[in-house]
């Protein structure tokens, strides 16, 4: 039989215990942490722009002809889109559950290259993003000043050239979030007065500035070929895009039929603002801006809260005067409590199954020895989580607890037999070991089997009803 090796050969058993116990060490720490398992399916999103737009425009001219040929892609469950009066069109699409994120978000972005050229041109100038969604938020941060001397779009800016991408290479982090973010923006405010008794539109105003605000090369004087004696070759540098409220100011609109010069001064005000205003942000009371950090899947979320904590406190060496930052809200207290409170629960249980066998087999022995396998099977089950790619959250390590009851059940049972062969029959250790496994190998698969197979169902519980689509606006 299979337990006789290992019985008549206590070193290899005893080596064999040690890899499995060895095994299990090295995959604790590379492990990721969470409260609960990772349930959700994995979804990329496709996100676009068409400025002016109101939310049937957007719903016709980008989310549609996106939806119709995203639709299908391998692996998809169903979709959901938005389309917004402030002319934005976010696509989300849904995969099975086990789907490479990596590769969902390739396959999805090859079939969007598909239907860029149907795109109307403002569309696929902005461009259309396709990322894949990450893990929950790690933790918020809060980013103010007591004084109000800097603005929220000050703030935010500042996050977003100086914060953001700093976090983002901190290991495991998947994304960084701005919220009540504001970008800076050069906003033209016209007057439909003004532009009628000038003849003029606002397609004239959007025409002027994007023909004249423009980064071109304007090459170079005495460049070759050239004639002999030219001795200097010098590179032109010319007025690229505009930077000034002034420069917008004088762009050229339009020229009048008696000569005279229609500019953008002429029909409106510009002014230095944000992109857009739809989002206010206020922390302890205080105009604001805030930063969302959200997990990779695989990422442990007390090493990347720690990496977090410890690159916030570089950054915040080099704040402007004034600038101070603080903790939102953070998942990892919640994540660290619950690991706690399951691992002192194991410990209990432990200690519990010890005394529980002492006051009832009477025998130290008999004790000791199923309470050995109590530590290899628990820290070797780790090797196999991380072969199957779970994470150590509260349901792995509760399955850990009930697992713990089946072993010394299995032990107890062995053990209680080879002390009746040696008691009642006076067989040495080694022939009584034996005999008994020979009795109850069988009784003991079987047992695991029933117990394993009560848990089997859960595996078959229904997915998400596939190949639906949502639109809403």
């Amino acid at each position: 039989m299979f337990s006789d090796v290992f019985i008549r050969r206590p070193i290899l058993a005893t080596v064999c215990s040690l890899i499995i116990i060895l095994g299990g060490a090295i995959c604790i720490p590379l492990l990721p942490i969470a409260r609960y398992p990772e349930l959700t399916p994995p979804s990329v999103s496709i996100t676009a722009f068409y400025t002016g737009a109101n939310s049937q425009a957007v719903e016709s001219a980008v989310t549609t002809p996106i939806e119709q040929v995203v639709n299908g892609v391998e692996g998809m469950t169903y979709i959901q889109s938005s389309s917004t009066n402030s002319g934005v069109s976010t696509i989300n699409v849904y995969f099975d559950i086990g789907r490479d994120p990596d590769l969902a978000a390739v396959d999805v972005q090859n079939r969007v290259n598909q239907v860029l050229g149907r795109l109307p041109a403002d569309v696929r100038t902005t461009g259309v993003t396709v990322t894949k969604n990450t893990a929950g938020f790690l933790g918020g941060l809060g980013f103010f000043t007591r004084d109000n001397r800097y603005s929220a779009q000050f703030i935010s800016n500042y996050l977003d050239l100086y914060v953001r991408d700093a976090l983002k290479r901190v290991p495991g982090v998947g994304n960084v979030i701005i919220f009540g973010e504001r970008k800076y923006a050069m906003r033209l405010w016209l007057d439909p007065a003004c532009l009628a008794a000038r003849a003029t539109t606002a397609g004239d105003v959007v025409d002027a500035l994007r023909e004249q605000n423009l980064q071109v090369a304007a090459g170079a004087l005495g460049d070759a070929p050239a004639d002999a004696d030219q001795m200097f070759n010098l590179s032109v540098r010319a007025l690229g895009r505009l930077t000034e409220t002034a420069q917008f100011e004088n762009v050229v609109v339009k020229t009048g039929k008696d000569g005279t010069l229609v500019r953008v001064r002429d029909v409106g005000r510009v002014e230095l603002g944000a992109e857009t205003y739809s989002s206010n942000l206020r922390f302890i009371g205080l105009e604001a801006s805030g930063m969302g950090v959200q997990l990779l899947p695989s990422a442990n979320a007390l090493e990347v809260y720690q990496g977090v904590m410890k690159e916030m406190a570089r950054l915040e060496k080099n704040f402007p005067p004034g600038l101070e930052w603080r903790l939102a809200f953070d998942n990892v207290g919640v994540v660290r409590e619950s690991i706690k409170e399951v691992l002192l629960t194991l410990v209990e249980a432990i200690v519990l199954v010890i005394l529980v066998m002492f006051l009832f087999l009477q025998n130290w022995r008999s004790t000791v020895i199923p309470a050995i396998t109590i530590p290899v099977s628990l820290v070797g089950t780790f090797a196999f989580v991380k072969l199957f790619g779970f994470s150590i959250n509260t349901l792995t390590l509760f399955g850990i607890v009930l697992a713990t009851g089946i072993v010394v059940d299995d032990a107890i049972v062995v053990i209680e037999n080879i002390e009746r062969h040696m008691r009642e029959e006076k067989k040495s250790a080694h022939r009584a070991a034996l005999d008994a496994m020979r009795e109850v190998f069988g009784a003991v698969v079987v047992i695991g089997i029933v117990l394993v197979a009560v848990f089997v169902p859960v595996a078959f519980f229904p997915a998400p009803p596939a190949g639906s689509t949502s639109s809403s606006r």
